[in-house]
């Protein structure tokens, strides 16, 4: 639905951005440039300056805990899905996320950062990942509705990424969209089963879209005017189209969806404007967001004990998966000796 092609053209202006200053080498720093501006990919043996090391350190850290943590919302709906078919596909879904992360962590670890340098500064609350994951799943409505719309977000904001200059992340999100896009298909499709079963189902459906519609709105970010970071994004070519305007592609691709599905998207300003060619909306509860980013949202601490007793509780997998690895390891020695 949101993925019909990867082609999709940068917001006006990204290479416009002045450079930052640099104290970095002059000669390496023009290569550099020069290639960013070429639209050319950075492969980890290149040379990079700190701060494009450390943005994209930051940012696809943050990405890979928003897939593990990602997990949670749906994980708990597994035991309880209304079908053997709904329980297979939410598994394998679920399952899809954990494989999201071990892609978006080795991408990572391609700039010199650990894996448990990056969970560790997950589990102490210093790394942050997407707020959606911080609300509870309170009926089965809220799995589709978070495959349909948490999912089409996901999608609408990680097409771009694709294209990113970085190699290792852009080559790793066209696996993760063409995944996501699978998901958000299947949280559309069981929103139109139940669409066509009882009322209790419908109003179910309702209450779901009304209660995660303005929550994935905000997913996309700040206003462009309050981002910081967009900016030397855009022109370092990590990140291709703002917030605001992403923002108001989900809309856009949105609203003859809910027209189908039969739903109300919960938003009295919500209507086609003639001149802009594209839907106004209302205001977003930013004071709600920064709240949820900044750990106060109603599941942010279960989300994150669950994910420090997972970690914790695997500890002697890993014990046994690095003794094992130095067993081989000494036994090709002994060999090659």
């Amino acid at each position: 639905m949101y993925t019909q092609s990867f082609n999709v053209p940068d917001a006006p202006g990204g290479k416009t951005v002045p450079l930052a200053p640099s104290t970095e080498d002059p000669a390496l720093q023009a290569a550099f440039d020069a290639r960013i501006d070429a639209d050319g990919r950075i492969e980890p043996q290149d040379w990079m300056p700190e701060a494009y090391r450390r943005t994209l350190v930051r940012q696809i850290s943050q990405h890979a805990h928003s897939e593990i943590v990602g997990m949670l919302p749906e994980g708990n709906w597994i035991s309880r899905a209304p079908s053997l078919k709904r329980k297979a596909i939410l598994i394998a879904k679920v399952q899809d996320e954990g494989g999201h992360g071990l892609y978006l962590y080795s991408a990572a670890e391609t700039l010199g950062t650990s894996r448990d340098q990056m969970l560790e500064g997950l589990h102490s609350g210093r790394a942050k990942y997407s707020s959606i994951f911080n609300y509870p799943t309170l009926t089965w409505a809220d799995v589709g509705v978070i495959g349909w719309l948490v999912d089409g977000a996901a999608i609408m904001n990680q097409i771009p990424l694709c294209r990113c200059s970085y190699g290792p992340y852009a080559r790793a999100m066209v696996r993760v969209c063409k995944e996501e896009s699978f998901h958000q298909r299947q949280g559309y499709e069981a929103l139109l089963v139940m669409m066509q079963g009882t009322a209790e189902q419908k109003a179910m459906v309702q209450d779901a879209v009304n209660r995660w519609w303005w929550k994935c709105l905000a997913m996309f970010g700040p206003p462009d005017a309050d981002s910081p970071n967009s900016a030397q994004g855009m022109r370092w070519g990590i990140k291709r189209i703002s917030n605001d305007d992403l923002r108001q592609k989900f809309v856009d691709a949105t609203v003859p969806q809910a027209k189908v599905l039969g739903v109300t998207l919960p938003d009295p300003d919500l209507k086609w404007n003639e001149e802009r060619q594209h839907h106004d909306y209302g205001q977003i509860d930013w004071n709600e967001f920064w709240e949820t980013v900044n750990g106060n949202g109603p599941c942010n601490k279960e989300r994150l004990a669950t994910r420090v007793k997972a970690y914790n509780d695997g500890e002697w997998v890993r014990d046994a998966a690095l003794a094992h690895a130095r067993k081989q390891q000494q036994r090709k020695m002994k060999e090659a000796a």
